[in-house]
């Protein structure tokens, strides 16, 4: 599974969990959407986003203007929490990649103004002080 299909798949997971009726751990939503072996990438993007959901919700908050993240369209909004978990706590890619990757699962989820929202939201961490941010948090 390249990187790519990781994101998909775990944006297809954590928005399963995020507005489903049904209590799901995150193993069963993990195995609903993909078979075993778990790639690697994929599980830790949905464990990491559900892990620090709290932090990357914070930190969402802070820069959305004029938006809660109650109000922001489902998919946008599981699209910022998985985007700004890389931003925030991992290192795997550069900041404009996550950037651009997060604008793809929009078009490929959400409409046509999906991606120039996230864009926006998304360009609000700068990538010099999103590290230095979390190293002062921790």
């Amino acid at each position: 599974m390249k990187r790519r299909e990781a994101r998909e798949k775990a944006v297809q997971t954590l928005f399963q969990l995020d507005n489903t009726t049904m209590e799901l751990s995150v193993d069963e939503a993990i195995h609903y959407i993909t078979e075993r072996p778990v790639n690697p990438f994929y599980d830790q993007l949905v464990r990491g986003t559900v892990q620090h959901k709290t932090e990357i919700d914070a930190a969402l908050m802070e820069r959305l203007e004029n938006w809660s993240l109650e109000r922001l369209p489902k998919i946008e909004r599981t699209v910022l929490r998985l985007a700004v978990y890389e931003l925030l706590f991992t290192d795997d890619a550069p900041h404009r990649v996550i950037l651009n990757e997060a604008v793809e699962l929009c078009k490929t989820f959400g409409d046509e103004k999906s991606g120039r929202f996230v864009n926006g939201v998304l360009s609000k961490f700068d990538e010099r002080s999103t590290r230095n941010d979390l190293e002062d948090e921790i």
